[in-house]
């Protein structure tokens, strides 16, 4: 019987799924840490891990011959996994795409809607008790509707965050991607990221992390947008260089900003806490029940096919 570890607590619809293998429970939400990497990687045939998880090139080098075939990742995303160094040791790394897709776009939404309206300041200013009623001139936020947005990274993510604001909100749309895409609503593509960022009123980050995409979002292109311009980052955390970030909030280069990720998650660093013009999110992109069990059955689909010896449905 093939064993299998889950790394971390998932939906109660998910277990009965995996019926007919010697299954390993790690009923905690912290990542792995490296004793428990290797060890998965020695005594497992397949390891079901997400985010935080760090398989490493280093991780593997400590374990030349694997028993482990197959790394089915829990989420979109996969740049905590080394993923050539997987490969080279013989395992094939597998993700949940489509799945996080609408989810995640609505998060962007919620960031964008709060940050332009200034809704977490609001609700603060409420719960404080020191609300003093309405006035005209209160707490005055961005207008989002005929605004115009730009979308770093037009994949699935993008695209339907752009179709929200598009048909949604009437928004102008301006992207940043590889190249231009045949897209089903008029969009303008830029070549070059800081012309984007000086173009738009909402910038929102939906490219993949990793090396690549590391620092994208640095000082230059914070310095690019417009001064009532908002950031929004459902992405990866280090994407956006978060200390040119805090200084560009701390100084009114940006309007303000609206984060579900940080580079150092779960570490939020008290100055960004300490600002009222950026919206802070404990990483939600997915987190409906609905969306983490369809994940979780996608998850188990590329397990059940690796552990077969077939190609799974989802290599990374």
């Amino acid at each position: 019987m093939k064993k299998v570890l889950i790394s971390r607590v998932l939906p109660d619809d998910i277990y009965p799924l995996l019926a007919g293998l010697e299954v390993t429970r790690r009923d905690r939400t912290m990542p792995l840490d490296g004793a428990e990497m290797r060890a998965a990687l020695r005594e497992f045939d397949g390891v079901m891990c997400t985010l935080g998880d760090q398989f490493s090139a280093a991780v593997f080098a400590d374990v030349p011959q694997p028993r482990c075939k197959i790394l089915a990742n829990f989420g979109v995303g996969f740049n905590h996994i080394d993923v050539d160094a997987a490969k080279a040791a013989g395992l094939v790394v597998t993700n949940t795409p489509g799945a996080v897709t609408d989810a995640t776009a609505d998060v962007a939404m919620t960031l964008m809607l709060m940050s332009a309206r200034r809704a977490g300041e609001g609700e603060r200013l409420v719960r404080s008790g020191a609300w003093e009623g309405w006035h005209p001139t209160q707490m005055l936020g961005l207008h989002l509707t005929g605004k115009t947005v730009g979308i770093v990274g037009m994949g699935r993510i993008g695209q339907a965050i752009a179709r929200r604001c598009h048909f949604g909100f009437g928004m102008r749309v301006h992207y940043f991607g590889r190249g231009p895409k045949d897209l089903p609503f008029e969009a303008d593509y830029h070549s070059d990221l800081k012309s984007l960022a000086a173009a738009v009123d909402v910038m929102v980050v939906a490219v993949p992390g990793g090396v690549q995409t590391r620092h994208m979002i640095n000082a230059d292109v914070l310095a690019a947008m417009r001064p009532h311009a908002r950031l929004i980052n459902i992405a990866r955390g280090d994407v956006v260089a978060q200390s040119a970030l805090i200084h560009a909030l701390q100084t009114g280069v940006i309007g303000g900003a609206g984060l579900d990720v940080y580079e150092f998650e779960p570490e939020v660093p008290q100055a960004l806490r300490d600002l009222d013009n950026v919206v802070l999110l404990p990483h939600l992109g997915t987190s409906t029940a609905e969306v983490r069990v369809d994940m979780g059955r996608m998850m188990v689909e590329n397990l059940q096919a690796a552990l077969r010896g077939e190609a799974p449905p989802n290599p990374v």
